[in-house]
């Protein structure tokens, strides 16, 4: 693949060989009605960086933002989340606002699992940059769109996984991305963010994702897509898996957690009946779920059989964290 030149612009023949993802839906999927504005993202990959380029529809382009790690999201800004082993702990998060203004972020897990935000952490060769396709905070005329091409080297996703970074052809992470969009006026020659009418607070933003959450809740990266990786010179249909029942057995499980979850908050106790946990006793494609619960007041296990592979275990706790191994 010929060198990629971060610029804001995908005029690169890998880009233009690249194809675009669906255009985003609403965090909460079908529950709410389709985007007003377009997104949509592409990927590319080397031996050094994971790529993406994001073209986001815009007639009112603006950024307030300007300082680093800066709560970006209070802007409209495009969103990565990353969880390569796919555990949903020790996850990167990547805002980004039109001035190219960057907010980079390790979770430790999920805030529903008492995760931490680490700030500190940045994205050591991060390379990123915009194009607008239009004028910045001028809403005089109308703008067409804005771009945001990212590199985040390996190394640093290394730091975080203990899958290897770079992947191999056919490997499969945890990815997703979001754009939030707030609703604005405009107020004495510039864009400010339109309130209720009745209690004086913003309107809330809107969430626009490229994988649906089923709520408003990013953090929850059980739900985040798939992103396979794909050697272009080579049979895609050789590295990309078909077998998705492995994911039903991942959903399985943190549905269970967030059962599990639910009672604790209801209780103060983990229950032990499974039947508080899943109503169902097999998986939609015919094969028995087969598992065991351990739980306590403080805590609760479970472990589930692989239905596919009599020698995988998977397992499951109140960290949330979801683990693969052999017997």
């Amino acid at each position: 693949m010929e060198p990629i030149k971060v610029d804001g612009l995908d005029d690169e023949s890998a880009w233009a060989n690249s194809a675009w993802s669906q255009e985003f839906i609403d965090i909460e999927g079908n529950k709410k009605p389709k985007p007003y504005k377009n997104t949509k993202v592409k990927m590319l990959w080397d031996n050094d960086y994971f790529y993406f380029f994001a073209l986001l529809e815009e007639p009112h382009i603006w950024a307030k933002l300007t300082e680093r790690d800066a709560v970006i999201f209070y802007d409209n800004d495009f969103e990565i989340f990353i969880d390569p082993d796919g555990d949903t702990h020790n996850y990167t998060e990547f805002e980004v606002n039109a001035f190219n203004t960057v907010w980079d972020l390790l979770l430790t897990k999920p805030y529903r699992d008492n995760g931490h935000a680490i700030n500190a952490y940045d994205i050591d060769g991060l390379k990123s940059a915009i194009k607008i396709n239009g004028t910045i905070n001028d809403p005089s005329d109308t703008d067409v769109s804005w771009t945001v091409e990212v590199a985040i080297p390996w190394k640093v996703l290394r730091e975080t996984t203990k899958v290897k970074a770079p992947p191999t052809a056919g490997d499969s992470w945890r990815v997703n991305f979001s754009r939030v969009q707030w609703e604005t006026e405009i107020v004495n020659g510039e864009y400010v963010k339109k309130k209720n009418p009745k209690t004086g607070n913003n309107l809330p933003e809107n969430n626009w994702v490229w994988s649906p959450q089923r709520a408003i809740a990013m953090h929850e990266p059980e739900f985040w897509g798939n992103v396979i990786f794909i050697d272009q010179a080579k049979n895609a249909s050789t590295q990309t898996p078909t077998d998705l029942r492995a994911e039903e057995v991942r959903q399985t499980l943190y549905h269970i957690h967030r059962k599990q979850r639910e009672f604790v908050r209801a209780t103060k106790t983990y229950t032990s009946q499974k039947e508080h946990l899943l109503p169902i006793d097999q998986f939609s494609f015919g094969s028995p779920i087969s598992w065991t619960l351990e739980a306590d007041r403080h805590s609760y296990r479970v472990v589930m059989n692989d239905p596919m592979d009599s020698n995988l275990i998977w397992y499951i706790d109140q960290t949330g964290r979801l683990l693969k191994k052999k017997k």
